[in-house]
């Protein structure tokens, strides 16, 4: 069986005037371009409330690095009070959105994903000094690069969310 280890944990929260559809096509375009992760949606949710909604997303990325390593990333949007507004930007009224949105990003790093040194414990102790003795810089190696794409895609995030803002 693998092992997964969660690196990086966090969030963004931002309120105000956005493009809900072109939040999402920019974040999914964004993880799978710039971090070559498969993106599969895992939950999408919307209740009604008046002439607003609150919608919930779900995603689960992953990413096979080596036979050894894959990049497992979460990603959940809770979009509070979404509603539709009109906006006027150079003299154009222009249909957007407005609400609350919060982002969570949880990057794990699971290791041995084929279950390859699973079979014996023989094997179980080999693989946990081939680890620790063997690979431990490319596994700080690879940690720091999960730590530093999913940064990237939150500071990306919220400043789409700003730009967006200030129509």
């Amino acid at each position: 069986m693998s092992e997964e280890e969660a690196i990086f944990k966090s969030k963004i929260k931002s309120t105000g005037i956005f493009s809900f559809k072109d939040f999402y096509k920019f974040c999914h375009d964004w993880l799978v371009s710039e971090t070559n992760l498969h993106v599969a949606e895992g939950k999408y949710t919307e209740k009604l409330s008046g002439d607003t909604k609150d919608v919930e997303v779900e995603w689960e990325g992953r990413r096979d690095v080596t036979d050894y390593f894959r990049f497992k990333v979460n990603v959940k949007f809770v979009i509070l009070k979404l509603s539709e507004v009109e906006i006027s930007q150079n003299g154009v009224k222009e249909k957007t959105n407005k609400g609350s949105v919060e982002v969570e990003v949880k990057g794990i790093l699971v290791r041995d994903y084929k279950g390859k040194f699973e079979r014996t414990s023989i094997q179980k102790f080999l693989r946990s000094i081939y680890e620790k003795w063997i690979i431990s810089a490319r596994v700080k190696q690879l940690e720091d690069k999960l730590v530093e794409d999913l940064d990237e895609f939150l500071a990306q995030a919220k400043a789409f969310l700003d730009l967006e803002g200030k129509k």
